[in-house]
């Protein structure tokens, strides 16, 4: 039962998902201040839950995966507008000629 730890109440707390890969995609490829701000905190989770901080565990878990999702969205957005740009740019070419 290594991913689980007892409460002082007899209860199991399950290790919350820390979403680090999610906050290095984002970091590598979309936002990279949102991605860092999202690693940071999922290197958070592994602290809280060692330290039975089971509840801002998990919410750093969920802020983690936030940001990421927030950074990854943000980066979509741009995308879309820089190709719409380009689009825009080649139809009036082509129009001009």
């Amino acid at each position: 039962m290594d991913y689980l730890n007892q409460g002082n109440q007899g209860q199991f707390y399950p290790k919350p998902d820390n979403h680090l890969v999610l906050a290095i995609i984002c970091t590598a490829f979309c936002c990279m201040p949102l991605g860092i701000y999202a690693i940071v905190k999922a290197n958070e989770v592994n602290t809280l839950y060692n330290t039975k901080q089971y509840a801002q565990a998990e919410q750093a878990a969920s802020d983690a995966k936030k940001w990421s999702l927030i950074g990854i969205c943000i980066s979509g957005v741009f995308i879309v507008i820089y190709l719409l740009f380009y689009v825009i740019m080649i139809v009036s070419a082509v129009n001009n000629y």
